[in-house]
């Protein structure tokens, strides 16, 4: 099974994501989603295999969600569903599928835990910060 990222270029996190991936493991498929869009069948199993439910995966900042009426606590998994549907820049990235798991990696140190490194390597992000494998 190959690694697959679902990526947002703009997004310094799913940058940084993609490259630790590329370092540490294999050239993973990935999928700009914002071009893309999504299914509904493929957030449900994205979700449900990194135990996640819409409202965990929402994406707040630099998004409508707020203006759509997205962020109210009343507001339903499948109305915050459908509107990641219409506007794919609603769901949190970067999500990677890997023969570990599948996980949304914010923080992108996130993603050693779907790949296979060395407890103590190390990885700099783009914007200088070294992190470390757990």
């Amino acid at each position: 099974m190959s690694i697959v990222i679902h990526h947002n270029p703009g997004c310094g996190t799913s940058r940084n994501v993609l490259e630790i991936i590329r370092a540490f493991a294999e050239e993973p498929i990935v999928i700009d989603y914002l071009t893309t869009g999504w299914t509904r069948g493929q957030l449900q199993g994205l979700f449900a295999a990194a135990g996640l439910t819409p409202r965990d995966a929402l994406r707040v900042s630099k998004t409508p969600a707020e203006e759509l009426g997205l962020t109210d606590p009343s507001v339903s998994d499948e109305v915050i569903l459908e509107a990641m549907l219409a506007h794919p820049v609603l769901v949190n990235r970067p999500i990677v599928c890997s023969p570990k798991g599948v996980a949304l990696c914010r923080p992108s140190e996130a993603v050693f835990a779907l790949l296979d490194v060395a407890p103590g390597a190390t990885y700099t992000k783009e914007d200088g910060e070294v992190i470390t494998a757990p």
